[in-house]
């Protein structure tokens, strides 16, 4: 009976959350956004306090639910974000993965769709903290814009996988993030994201809340060198080479904990 009632609580307090995220985003893009506009002028300063204002959201949104006892989460090497121009990958297990890092790490960029983009309830937030848009694909240009931004001191937070782990939980890395460490030369910070037991996943409806709360987890590993993907091998190779490593060692290190 316990149980039961406390699975309830737990769809309740899922629902609840999803609303004040939808809320939350409605008044940042009527109310706060229009205002940072008529406040500051300049756009570097713009951005800046955009992202600082996103992150800051973000870091209430996952306290909120922790208080709601929707989850617990836990976040282990985070000094190791305290750092500018990183080049940050993680897995893709839930649907709220980009929220958790985007509530703890500091002058974060991101790639958004154009679909969100150009929605009228999100392109105020995204446009004034000036995120990365891939509505021209995944080529070379979006590869540059990317670039662009780590040499700007940025914390550049990818996806590899492109999309949400599915069920099976196969992990299957797309070629874009390592164009990006490849021709930027630059190292990568992997972050692996866990979540048991796991939830919001592809596919998964968000009112199938598992039978207990869920531990949510964020471990911030060692930089990986790119160097020895890129001597004697063109970018391109040097890309495929490190997809497969990258494919390898994050299915490595999230299998190997389930």
């Amino acid at each position: 009976m316990v149980e039961r009632l406390g699975r309830y609580w737990r769809v309740g307090a899922t629902g609840l959350s999803f609303a004040l995220f939808g809320v939350g985003g409605l008044l940042m893009r009527l109310a706060v956004f229009p205002l940072l506009y008529l406040l500051v002028w300049r756009r570097e300063r713009r951005v800046a306090a955009a992202r600082t204002i996103i992150r800051m959201a973000f870091r209430a949104y996952v306290d909120v639910m922790r208080a709601l006892g929707v989850l617990r989460y836990e976040v282990r090497g985070l000094e190791k974000l305290e750092r500018r121009g990183l080049l940050i990958l993680a897995n893709h297990p839930t649907l709220i993965d980009t929220v958790f890092l985007m509530a703890f790490v500091r002058n974060a960029d991101c790639i958004v769709k154009g679909a969100l983009w150009n929605n009228p309830f999100t392109r105020g937030p995204v446009r004034a903290a000036g995120y990365i848009s891939n509505s021209g694909g995944e080529g070379d240009g979006l590869v540059k814009d990317c670039i662009a931004s780590l040499e700007r001191g940025n914390n550049l937070i990818v996806f590899p996988e492109g999309t949400r782990t599915p069920a099976s939980g196969a992990i299957s890395m797309k070629r874009g993030a390592a164009n990006v460490a490849v021709r930027g030369a630059r190292a990568i910070t992997p972050v692996v994201i866990r979540c048991d037991p796991p939830t919001l996943g592809k596919g998964e409806k968000w009112w199938r809340v598992p039978p207990r709360r869920v531990l949510f987890s964020l471990e911030v590993q060692d930089d990986l060198a790119v160097e020895p993907f890129i001597h004697g091998s063109s970018d391109v190779m040097a890309a495929r080479r490190l997809t497969e490593f990258l494919q390898n060692y994050f299915t490595g290190k999230y299998q190997g904990h389930a």
